[in-house]
């Protein structure tokens, strides 16, 4: 069984400690939630489901109880990809284990922490998400750090699999601090008629985000990436999303929302269409807010097969005059004005999310929104 973290060593209730899992959708209600993990540094706090529909708990209590999760460990990502995916490779690495029963449709979030408390730590984390044939799984994934703390290192290996027409909303929050690197490592695979979502939300200090997840869409699959990203002065985001269209039929959609106040933001989309029929489309928009710091967009279109349907647009600007010009004849002043265009950007339709899903984005959103803007 894998070493638990007591509740004397860490407290929930403690006011900061709130403030911070509530910035990235972490509430801990079983009202609110169907199932609930919380690890701190490598250590697990919480493993609960309050549904028969999903199973949780962490990775290392899954590789006990299941022989057969070996089988999906490692197997969309290489052990040797890069310098990261081997220091994650080690018997102390920790992560959760969720998964969601054939045919069962669980709209309520799954709830998913992934809490960094030992200043200058390295957590190494490995993720096993499963949703099995003809399921519906929803999950927030909270990501952040300890008051106080902030240096130190996240390293995210995450492995999706989304089965014969089962579909998996995966919305990740991080909340990291000035002198924290984050490099998550994620793929997915997309059966038949399967539908993956992934939302990516960060508007917080970070020293670097790293991370390019990829999703492999089979016959009539779908894979829909959509992120929302501030980089503030001395932060550097390279973020992206790549689709391989591989059998007929399959489609993906890639947008992104970008906002440099005096950060350096990497915002790369590719999307490869190897089969008849598949469709891809990528939307990169990014707003400068500010002289330092910088936004490059890298949208990539990739045609292996004659009869496929690829497109991009992309737009990096800053906010017009008159737009604010127009706002203040309506009677607000110019931060206001400002603050609603701000606002506006940033708001996404990301098609397929259920509705208790879109409000925990934008209550996300909005809780750090007035200490940015």
């Amino acid at each position: 069984m894998s070493e638990r973290v007591s509740e004397s060593e860490f407290k929930l209730d403690e006011p900061e400690i709130k403030k911070k899992l509530e910035t990235v959708g972490i509430e801990l209600n079983p009202e609110k939630r169907s199932a609930t993990f919380v690890q701190v540094d490598q250590d697990t706090f919480n493993a609960a489901s309050f549904t028969e529909s999903v199973e949780i708990m962490s990775i290392r209590d899954a590789m006990e109880k299941y022989e057969w999760v070996e089988d999906y460990f490692w197997k969309l990502i290489k052990r040797e990809q890069d310098v990261f995916t081997k220091e994650a490779d080690s018997e102390d690495v920790n992560g959760y284990f969720i998964r969601s029963l054939p045919g069962k449709k669980v709209e309520i979030p799954v709830e998913a922490c992934l809490y960094l408390r030992k200043a200058g730590s390295r957590q190494k984390v490995h993720n096993i998400i499963i949703a099995e044939e003809g399921s519906e799984l929803n999950i927030i994934s909270g990501c952040t750090s300890h008051p106080g703390v902030t240096s130190g290192m996240h390293i995210g290996i995450s492995e999706f699999f989304v089965k014969k027409n089962a579909k998996l909303t995966f919305t990740m929050i991080h909340s990291w601090e000035s002198d924290i690197e984050v490099r998550p490592r994620s793929a997915a695979l997309v059966e038949e008629n399967g539908v993956f979502i992934s939302n990516y939300v960060l508007m917080n200090p970070v020293k670097l985000v790293q991370m390019y997840p990829t999703a492999y869409v089979k016959k009539n699959g779908t894979a829909i990436f959509s992120s929302i990203i501030v980089a503030l002065e001395n932060s550097v985001v390279d973020s992206g999303s790549r689709a391989i269209l591989e059998e007929e039929g399959a489609s993906a959609e890639i947008v992104s929302r970008t906002i440099s106040k005096g950060g350096d933001i990497i915002a790369r989309g590719h999307i490869v269409g190897s089969a008849p029929d598949v469709r891809g489309h990528l939307e990169c928009r990014g707003l400068m807010l500010d002289e330092k710091g910088m936004i490059h967009a890298i949208p990539e279109l990739e045609a292996r097969y004659p009869n496929v349907d690829l497109s991009h647009e992309a737009a990096i600007g800053k906010i017009a005059e008159e737009e604010i010009f127009y706002l203040q004849s309506r009677g607000l002043t110019r931060d206001e004005a400002t603050a609603a265009i701000i606002r506006g950007f940033l708001e996404l339709d990301i098609k397929g999310i259920p509705d208790v899903l879109k409000r925990e984005i934008d209550k996300a959103v909005s809780m750090v929104e007035g200490d940015l803007f």
